[in-house]
């Protein structure tokens, strides 16, 4: 008896659903970025409005000044999604597991002096409340913001914050041999220290801000483009000039998410700023404000981390900071 094996090719009706094909073109293959990402918030048919705020819809985008033809013209470069992105949190939080365990096994970050020591509790434990605060102002975009594009990068960066914060947490542990009193001294510091109150009332005036839009720009794009080079930078270079360069296996993390983070960032700020005019001189106006406050904050973070250097780095900061607003983002301020 012969068997003949035959292959059939069975072309799909569609290759993806009729909202993506809308955008993409029919007959186009999408992304999965592109299937969890496009149209996905509800646009119409709301059954209530919210009580705490009738005049508008539950997602609706006048709770921003910026306006957008399309929020779905924002993209984000890392094509991440639920699935992308977890998976790439993974990957990284093993290697994280394994550079903590190294580090605490064979004791290294005892090979700085008691002055270095205490100067990295000092500059980095209370930063622990600086990360919890980004965590919570972008469960506010999250909340808050219009458009799957948007809304997901907020609830990834929540996500992502509050991850940074416990590893602040893990650091100050290994630093007082897990007893905890590293990180009830850092609270009081952030609490009572007169060198911390700057960059507290700024961290809280934010969370009381009312267009999420703002909150994008003074978080994500402010704060963070200058206090992550601040720290995980030049202040991580100072230690490990003075025999801590292991600290740098423990925050890995932050430097690798720092520039992942900026891609997107910068990405979006750039397509908000290029829809109209009134979009840009909004952000321009935002972003000055908010760096304006953002240096006077954390110029008593660089003096304790840097001494007498740390008003010359911080300019350079700032300096950098606009270089990269105007070249990424086309924002001069």
């Amino acid at each position: 008896m012969q068997i003949d094996i035959r292959t059939t090719d069975i072309k799909p009706i569609r290759q993806t659903f009729d909202n993506v094909a809308r955008r993409i073109g029919e007959g186009k293959t999408a992304s999965r970025y592109q299937e969890a990402t496009f149209d996905v918030q509800p646009m119409v048919n709301f059954h209530y409005r919210p009580f705490w705020d009738p005049q508008r819809e539950l997602y609706d985008p006048r709770r921003t000044a910026i306006r957008m033809e399309d929020w779905y013209t924002f993209k984000d470069p890392r094509q991440f999604y639920y699935g992308t992105w977890t998976i790439t949190r993974a990957k990284q939080q093993d290697n994280a597991e394994r550079n903590f365990s190294f580090v605490e096994k064979r004791e290294l970050l005892n090979l700085m002096s008691d002055e270095w020591r205490a100067r990295v509790a000092a500059v980095l434990l209370p930063l622990r409340h600086v990360e919890f605060t980004a965590n919570q102002n972008n469960c506010f975009i999250a909340a808050y913001g219009y458009g799957t594009a948007m809304t997901q990068t907020g609830a990834f960066a929540m996500m992502d914050h509050l991850g940074m914060a416990q590893y602040l947490s893990r650091i100050g542990l290994l630093l007082d041999g897990n007893s905890g009193d590293a990180l009830v001294e850092s609270k009081r510091q952030w609490m009572e220290e007169e060198g911390w109150q700057p960059l507290r009332r700024m961290m809280e005036d934010m969370m009381v801000l009312d267009d999420w839009f703002e909150v994008y720009a003074a978080q994500n794009f402010v704060m963070n483009g200058l206090l992550y080079p601040l720290i995980y930078d030049r202040f991580d270079l100072a230690v490990s000039e003075h025999g801590g360069s292991t600290l740098t296996m423990l925050t890995t993390f932050m430097v690798d998410w720092f520039a992942e983070s900026n891609r997107c960032v910068d990405a979006y700020m750039k397509t908000a700023a290029a829809e109209s005019d009134a979009n840009k001189q909004q952000l321009e106006t935002w972003c000055a404000q908010w760096t304006e406050r953002a240096r006077e904050a954390l110029a008593p973070l660089a003096s304790l981390a840097l001494g007498e250097e740390g008003s010359g780095a911080l300019a350079d900061m700032v300096a950098e900071f606009k270089n990269r607003a105007a070249k990424k983002c086309n924002l001069e301020f």
